[in-house]
């Protein structure tokens, strides 16, 4: 518990359970023992037809559509989460190098991905 709560620190996540992510290629208090392997969260999203038509027009008028900011936040959260379950089913303790991706899949869903390395750390010594 002590090293998740640690590696919360550094990488700014407020909840000690979570597992320590970064964008970085380590960790400054941290030593990577073992690379593990590239690891992924995944989900596909759809507007929905109501919201979408809200959306749109919204997009008419101008300014922020916040049906989109709202569904691609929650979809990247969730593909995070995602992401740091497959790293734990893996046997990491953290992921470095995380990135996200997104594309679309015809005109209505929306794919987005969280990726990594899954990664062994411990305090350096």
């Amino acid at each position: 518990m002590a090293n998740e709560e640690q590696g919360a620190r550094v990488t700014g996540v407020a909840a000690p359970e979570t597992m320590p992510v970064t964008t970085g290629f380590d960790f400054p208090s941290w030593q990577v023992q073992r690379y593990i392997g590239p690891c992924f969260g995944l989900i596909v999203r759809s507007m929905g037809a109501m919201k979408g038509i809200g959306a749109s027009l919204k997009a008419f008028r101008g300014g922020e559509v916040t049906q989109y900011t709202e569904l691609l936040e929650d979809s990247r959260r969730h593909a995070l989460d995602r992401m740091v379950e497959n790293a734990r089913l893996m046997g990491a303790n953290a992921v470095v190098a995380m990135r996200f991706d997104s594309s679309e899949i015809g005109d209505t869903l929306t794919e987005i991905v969280a990726y990594g390395t899954a990664v062994e750390v411990a305090p350096k010594t």
